[in-house]
């Protein structure tokens, strides 16, 4: 049902006349969407600039090695502080015959430079597409491990404070093993936090913004593709419990923020309409 309505969906917005406007190939070049913001309990002066990268899905035809590389180079063109990954780094797709080694593409993004870091989390296929981390119900996926050993450092339900003045905490897929049974910890992890410093956290999945606790300023996540198909600010489906809610961009709840990364590759068709495929470059302070 859902694949008939975003076909369906996507052929009203190719027929139409504003089909240039909204209609986006998946092997497009990344647009960089920007956001500027200020999250609460900030520290005075301090910039800091974040480059955020999700759902990367990578494998030939539709997002090669070449591409890969592409979005390393541009990603560093932006020369962001700190560099973000946010899960689901391999291919979810029938049209990728021979799935890349998560070494191959790791080392292509050790290529990534920010002078404060570059960090990982898993997302649900990082999990799914394992069969030896699913079926040991743990540990550290492989996509994580091979980041790992190309010098990106792993969060897996931890938080690590910043010499700037600010936490950087890391959740699990909450749907690592089952819809309802993930690896996530979250109040494990704000548990190791020892001061009053802000929080920004990664999580794959944004439904867990919903009951995100205050003390979270900004919470970045990745998941949803943003729709796949976005039709002036609404797509047909969503991975989320909540729909559209959390689809995609700047949410604010009270206090809190959260963004929303559209995502670079696709899931199970390889169809983006009204939602390119993007770099996100977050502008704190």
């Amino acid at each position: 049902m859902w694949m008939r309505r975003t076909l369906l969906a996507a052929g009203l917005v190719g027929a139409s006349s504003g089909a240039y406007g909204f209609g986006y190939s998946p092997f497009s070049g990344p647009a960089v969407t920007r956001y500027a913001l200020t999250p609460a309990g900030w520290p005075p002066g301090l910039r800091l600039r974040i480059a955020v990268l999700a759902d990367l899905h990578a494998g030939a035809p539709l997002v090669t090695e070449a591409r890969v590389a592409g979005i390393v180079a541009a990603t560093n063109a932006l020369a962001p502080d700190m560099v973000l990954l946010l899960g689901d780094y391999g291919p979810v797709s029938l049209l990728v015959p021979k799935p890349p080694r998560p070494a191959d593409i790791a080392a292509i993004l050790g290529g990534l430079r920010a002078p404060l870091g570059r960090f990982a989390i898993a997302g649900n296929h990082d999990w799914w597409e394992d069969r030896a981390a699913m079926a040991r119900h743990g540990g550290r996926p492989e996509w994580l491990r091979a980041l790992g050993e190309a010098g990106i450092t792993p969060l897996q339900n931890q938080a690590i404070r910043m010499p700037q003045g600010f936490w950087l905490a890391g959740i699990d897929s909450q749907i690592a093993f089952a819809f309802n049974d993930g690896a996530d910890d979250l109040p494990g992890t704000l548990a190791t936090i020892t001061d009053a410093a802000p929080v920004i956290l990664m999580a794959h999945e944004p439904d867990i913004f919903a009951c995100m606790p205050d003390r979270v300023a900004l919470t970045l996540c990745g998941h949803t593709h943003g729709g796949q198909v976005r039709i002036l600010g609404y797509s047909p489906r969503v991975p989320s419990r909540y729909g559209n809610r959390y689809a995609y961009g700047l949410v604010r709840e009270g206090s809190r923020a959260l963004i929303v990364s559209g995502g670079l590759g696709t899931s199970k068709i390889p169809v983006r309409f009204g939602v390119p495929p993007e770099i996100v470059e977050i502008t704190l302070g």
